[in-house]
C-alpha cells in the first residue's frame, strides 16, 4: 500500500513539474472525459490556468509569436498559441472552440505607445481557444492618442497618425510581433466601418516594423501609419456658407446712397450678427492652432469693420461738404481726376457740375445754398458794388467742391465694393481648389 501510494505521488508531481518547468515538458493532449456535461470544461485546463503568470512556451529560448490586427473603429485583435492546450474535437463531441475568461489566461502585455487616456475596456472579457491551442483575444477600446495634427487647411485637412504596438515587459527574445491580417485587409475592413459614420475618411494604412532599443534591451514593435481626411461638407454648410452670405449682403449695401441715414445702422446690424455667428460657431473650430478658416473669418470681420468706418467717414464728409465744404488737397484732386477720367488733364478753371448731388438724401441743392448768400439788395445796403459777381463765383466754387467730395465718396464706395468682390471670388476659388485636392 505504501509503495503504490508513493508511486502515484511521484507520478503526480512529475506531471505538475513537466507543466511548470518549460523546456523540460512537451505538448500534451487534454482528456475530454466528461467534457460538455452540465456545461463544464475539462478539469485538465485547471493546470494551465494555474500557470497563467508564465509565458506559455515549451522552450523559453523560442519567442512566442503574437499576431496583431485591429480596425480603426478601436477593436484590438491579438492572437497567440499556447502549446499546453490541445484536444481532439472528435473525442470532445465535435467542439473545436471554447471561450475562457481572460483572468485565467496569460495575456501578452501589448500596449499602444501613443495611448493617452485611461483604459476603459470592459472587465471580464472572454478569449476564444481553439483545439490547437490558438488563443484569440478581442479587446474593444477607444484610443485617445498623440497625433501631430496639421490643421492649417481645416476643414480640408489630411492627417497622418501613428499607432505603435509594442510589449512593455518582454524583449525580442521572448515575444515576436507579427500580423494576423495583411495591411490592405485591415484598411479595407476599416473603410467599410468608417464610411457609414464619423467626420473622417480613411485614405490608407501603412506599416513599419522597426526594433525599439531601451538601454541594452531590444523590443519588437509594429508601427501603423494611418492617413485620414476630414469630410468638409458639414463645416462648409455651417461655417463658410453663412459667413459668405453675411459678407455678400454687406457688399450689396454699397448700393444704398452714400449719405443715407439707413446705411450705417444696416451695417452695424450686420456686424453684430456676424459676431453672434462667430460666437455660436466657435465650438466647431479647432481648439489649438490657427487654421486658414480662422484667417478667413478675421478678414471677413475686418472688411465689415472697414466698411462701417468708411460709411461713417463718408457721412461726416458729405455733411461737412453741405455746410462748409473744405478745400480738396491737390494730390487728392489729381488722384480723383485720374480715377474718374484718366484721359482728361486737370482743368485750369473749376468746372461747374452738380454730379451726384441729387442722389444724396439730406444734401442741400446748390440753389438752396445760394439762397443763403447775400443778394443784390443786401449788396447795395452794404455798399459793396460788384460783389454780386464775386458771390456767384464763390457759389460756383462751393458747388464744385461739393461735387468733388461727392465724387470722392463714390470712388471710395467703388473701391471698397471691388475689394469685396475680389475677396469673395478669391475665397470661392480657394475653397474649390482645397476641396478637390
Amino acid at each position: 500500500m505504501d509503495r503504490s501510494w508513493f508511486r502515484r505521488e511521484r507520478l503526480y508531481f512529475f506531471l505538475v513539474l513537466s507543466l511548470l518547468l518549460p523546456g523540460r515538458g512537451s505538448t500534451f493532449t487534454i482528456n475530454c472525459t466528461g467534457f460538455g456535461q452540465n456545461g463544464k470544461y475539462m478539469t485538465a485546463l485547471d493546470s494551465v490556468f494555474e500557470r497563467k503568470a508564465f509565458r506559455p512556451a515549451i522552450n523559453f529560448s523560442i519567442p512566442t509569436i503574437v499576431n496583431i490586427s485591429f480596425t480603426v473603429s478601436a477593436i484590438l485583435d491579438v492572437v497567440w498559441d499556447n502549446p499546453f492546450i490541445s484536444w481532439n474535437p472528435e473525442e470532445c463531441e465535435g467542439i473545436s472552440k471554447i471561450s475562457v475568461a481572460t483572468k485565467n489566461l496569460w495575456l501578452p502585455d501589448i500596449f499602444i505607445t501613443e495611448f493617452m487616456d485611461v483604459d476603459k475596456t470592459p472587465k471580464g472579457l472572454k478569449a476564444f481557444i481553439s483545439n490547437e491551442g490558438r488563443i484569440r483575444y478581442k479587446k474593444p477600446m477607444k484610443v485617445v492618442s498623440i497625433c501631430n495634427l496639421n490643421i492649417f487647411y481645416f476643414p480640408f485637412d489630411q492627417q497622418n497618425c501613428t499607432l505603435t504596438f509594442s510589449s512593455f515587459l518582454y524583449t525580442v527574445e521572448y515575444i515576436s510581433l507579427g500580423m494576423e491580417n495583411e495591411v490592405w485587409e485591415i484598411a479595407h475592413t476599416s473603410q467599410d466601418i468608417i464610411q457609414t459614420h464619423g467626420e473622417w475618411e480613411l485614405l490608407g494604412i501603412n506599416k513599419a516594423t522597426p526594433k525599439k532599443s531601451v538601454g541594452t534591451n531590444l523590443y519588437d514593435q509594429i508601427i501603423f501609419y494611418v492617413a485620414i481626411r476630414r469630410r468638409p461638407k458639414f463645416y462648409i454648410m455651417n461655417l463658410l456658407v453663412p459667413s459668405s452670405f453675411l459678407v455678400t449682403i454687406d457688399a450689396f449695401s454699397f448700393y444704398l446712397p452714400a449719405g443715407s441715414k439707413d446705411r450705417a445702422p444696416f451695417k452695424i446690424t450686420l456686424l453684430l450678427g456676424y459676431n453672434v455667428f462667430l460666437l455660436m460657431m466657435n465650438d466647431l473650430l479647432p481648439a489649438s492652432g490657427t487654421p486658414l478658416i480662422s484667417v478667413y473669418f478675421a478678414l471677413c470681420l475686418s472688411l465689415m469693420v472697414l466698411s462701417l468706418l468708411e460709411t461713417i467717414f463718408i457721412s461726416y464728409l458729405l455733411d461737412l461738404a453741405i455746410t462748409q465744404p473744405p478745400p480738396m488737397p491737390r494730390w487728392l484732386h489729381f488722384l480723383l481726376l485720374h480715377c474718374t477720367s484718366p484721359r482728361t488733364c486737370c482743368p485750369a478753371v473749376p468746372q461747374k457740375r452738380n454730379t451726384g448731388l441729387d442722389h444724396l438724401p439730406g444734401m442741400k441743392e446748390p440753389m438752396e445754398l445760394a439762397g443763403k448768400l447775400p443778394g443784390p439788395r443786401e449788396t447795395k445796403l452794404n455798399g459793396c458794388p460788384g460783389s454780386t459777381r464775386a458771390q456767384q463765383e464763390d457759389k460756383a466754387q462751393k458747388q464744385h467742391l461739393v461735387s468733388l467730395w461727392v465724387q470722392f465718396s463714390h470712388m471710395m464706395d467703388t473701391l471698397l465694393f471691388c475689394l469685396y468682390l475680389i475677396f469673395l471670388a478669391t475665397s470661392i476659388v480657394t475653397v474649390i481648389i482645397l476641396w478637390n485636392t
